[in-house]
């Protein structure tokens, strides 16, 4: 049976780690502070020293770290994914009581998702609160991430005996089918607050000192290894997770000794690209602006050299990519035809869903090659309409020559999606080598 590799199986581990997008930057920024990096507050004057590594975070879900090498850089080296996944967000004034004694969930969907493995599965609730105290006379308003860490809710499928078309194809409506049920009481009328004092249990507050929220439904089963030879991984949050953590990894393994290049390089996660990054913490914010912005005034360069370096920067687009599905072989196109455990996905499209064009993609080619990693093309059918990314969209902030890619999965947008566990390793090492490369070509 083929060994299970450690960065794969660190991959999962961080995943169950990171039940939310909160969750997943608090551990990365964790990472990021144990390998020596310095973290920066957007409200704060930088500080930064030539040889630096710093970080900073927006909304506590978008985080970009840089490293700078040791004289003056040329450009900024960039590797962009997302922090977020399709789930189901819970209501303000969440509980419905319903037959008198059981308490169900107000909830709604956060991005496009498949909704049927959502259901008769352990599920639980992640995220934030904010909770307020009181201290010399004075109000405070404090963020506290919660995981209420056991199997807490569920959301049961009607039975085959009361939906006969239940197998022929089913439309969900989330107001009407999709409330996860959270608890029962034998009294008539059970405590509506019930669900807010688990919370605040679970995060050590008082229920009454919970002022808001942002909390989110979860799947609790477990990562795993699966296949004849353990090829095959199956986890919550592939999208994008898996990307985000290789990416990661890669980046924090060329900071090992420095930055060597002639750029800067960095590493941004950003949230809510399931929901278009249309928020001050997504692709479409001034997030990567603003930090280049500073990075460049930090360094005590002017604004033209700002420009003349973004003139001379690159930006890999780290988004999932989809795996040809051996059940459904028809719905890939007739020669692009991804495999999971084959290599990095670089994504095409005419209509601009994707930037990857000639320029971008010879040059990830050219990254590959260099890292000894296989790596394969994606298009959708031409009569299919495909997805998009946070690419194009970090684009109308800071204009550079971008390649989209993605690791090959299925179950894209499931709760529980699936890939394969040689790629988290090829990932690592094309963006090792991308961020140690001295120079990139660049065209006008």
């Amino acid at each position: 049976m083929t060994q299970t590799n450690s960065i794969t199986q660190n991959l999962l581990t961080f995943i169950e780690k990171s039940p939310s997008c909160f969750h997943a930057v608090k551990n990365i920024s964790d990472e990021l502070r144990e390998n020596g990096f310095t973290a920066l507050s957007e409200g704060e004057k930088w500080n930064l020293q030539p040889g630096g590594k710093y970080f900073t975070t927006r909304n506590s879900s978008s985080i970009i770290a840089w490293t700078i090498p040791d004289f003056d850089f040329e450009g900024f080296s960039i590797c962009a994914s997302h922090s977020d996944s399709p789930s189901f967000k819970i209501k303000e004034n969440e509980s419905i009581t319903s037959e008198k004694h059981y308490i169900k969930l107000n909830v709604e969907k956060y991005g496009g998702m498949l909704c049927a493995p959502w259901f008769d599965r352990p599920l639980s609730v992640a995220g934030r609160i904010i909770v307020e105290s009181i201290s010399d006379g004075k109000t405070k308003l404090e963020q506290k991430l919660v995981d209420v860490d056991r199997d807490l809710l569920m959301i049961p499928n009607l039975a085959i005996h009361m939906n006969r078309d239940a197998n022929d194809g089913q439309k969900y409506n989330v107001q009407n089918d999709m409330l996860p049920i959270f608890s029962f009481d034998e009294n008539s009328e059970p405590d509506r607050n019930s669900f807010m004092e688990t919370v605040a249990q679970s995060a050590g507050v008082k229920r009454e000192s919970i002022v808001s929220t942002d909390l989110f439904l979860y799947n609790r089963d477990g990562g795993k290894f699966w296949g004849n030879k353990n090829e095959f991984i199956a986890s919550t949050k592939l999208d994008d997770l898996e990307c985000a953590y290789t990416c990661l990894q890669g980046f924090i393994a060329s900071a090992k000794d420095g930055n060597k290049s002639r750029n800067v390089s960095v590493n941004c996660i950003f949230d809510n690209e399931e929901v278009g990054s249309q928020t001050r913490q997504g692709a479409a914010s001034t997030f990567l602006y603003d930090t280049l912005q500073r990075i460049n005034m930090a360094c005590k360069r002017s604004d033209e050299e700002y420009y003349t370096a973004i003139a001379k920067s690159f930006m890999i687009s780290a988004d999932n990519a989809h795996a040809v599905h051996p059940n459904h072989s028809d719905k890939s196109d007739p020669t692009n035809r991804p495999l999971v455990n084959m290599g990095p996905v670089i994504k095409f499209n005419a209509a601009q869903k994707y930037t990857t064009d000639s320029i971008s993609a010879a040059i990830f080619k050219t990254v590959c090659k260099k890292a000894g990693v296989p790596y394969q093309v994606f298009t959708n059918r031409s009569d299919m309409a495909g997805g998009s990314t946070l690419g194009n969209i970090s684009g109308t902030k800071v204009s550079i020559p971008t390649v989209d890619i993605g690791l090959a999965q299925w179950a894209m947008h499931s709760p529980y999606e699936s890939a394969g566990s040689k790629d988290p390793e090829y990932m690592k090492s094309a963006i090792e080598e991308f961020y140690r490369m001295d120079s990139i070509a660049h065209f006008d």
